[in-house]
């Protein structure tokens, strides 16, 4: 059988976890854009930072204002309007 545990018992799992940390919330994206590649329908674009960006079915979508910029000025990249 089980003992019942009281409120003020913590499991090990429990008291192993540290404590939340506060931190500033993230500044805010905008939305995500979607980008048609007129060259590949599969390959991984490296932005000068070395992040990556893949193309997967012809399309790779811009999450931030960096990769936007990016795939803007990308000559084989172009914005989807829906």
């Amino acid at each position: 059988m089980s003992k019942t545990r009281t409120g003020t018992e913590r499991t090990t799992a429990d008291a192993a976890l540290p404590e939340p940390v506060q931190t500033e919330s993230p500044a805010p994206i905008g939305p995500a854009r979607v980008f048609r590649d007129i060259r590949y329908t599969s390959r991984t674009l490296i932005m000068p930072d070395d992040t990556t960006l893949p193309v997967i079915a012809g399309q790779v979508t811009a999450c931030g204002d960096d990769q936007y910029a990016f795939l803007k000025a990308h000559p084989d990249m172009q914005l989807l309007t829906e």
